[in-house]
């Protein structure tokens, strides 16, 4: 089961109820105040990112800027840190949705991993731009194991388009 375009298995499309659901799901695993341990990932930025590759028609920057909003209300955090790295993140992973499918899972996480760097860097700048301090370098781990997670996170969001639309024992796909 290799989800790329070079896989044979045919997906079903996907829910748009389920696109949210999963977002929404995302952002309440943030709001947990184990989010902001040394090390956890960014669940809204690694959800936002897969569904920005794998459906960029339906999941982009309006989706990254109303949950950034809903994380900078939520974090009380700089107005607009969460949005605008959110809007770079869902920008770029939709233009470059076409070239990371083409690779396997382990190169997908890797081409994603500048990606999730990049969203962390700019939530940090926006921070110390307004008079903050350094929020530590335990705060760049996160990125890193929300790539470990994008293998695991693949097959559980694309769980529900594996399902036959019917069950035929004669169908020939």
């Amino acid at each position: 089961m290799q989800p790329t375009f070079s896989s044979s298995r045919i997906l079903l499309p996907v829910r748009p109820w389920f696109i949210f659901l999963s977002l929404i799901a995302a952002a309440v695993l943030n709001f947990l105040p184990t989010a902001h341990w040394p090390g956890m990932p960014d669940w809204v930025a690694l959800v936002l990112c897969f569904w920005s590759v794998r459906e960029f028609r339906r999941v982009g920057m309006g989706w990254g800027f109303v949950l950034g909003l809903l994380m900078d209300v939520a974090d009380g955090a700089v107005l607009g840190q969460h949005c605008f790295a959110y809007v770079m993140l869902a920008y770029t992973a939709s233009s470059l949705s076409r070239r990371i499918l083409w690779f396997p899972l382990a190169q997908q996480a890797l081409q994603i991993m500048p990606l999730l760097i990049g969203t962390q860097i700019i939530q940090a700048l926006m921070r110390l731009a307004v008079g903050a301090d350094f929020p530590g370098w335990g705060y760049f781990v996160g990125p890193f194991v929300a790539t470990l997670l994008w293998i695991p996170a693949t097959f559980i969001l694309l769980l529900p388009q594996y399902r036959p639309v019917e069950q035929d024992p004669n169908r020939p796909i």
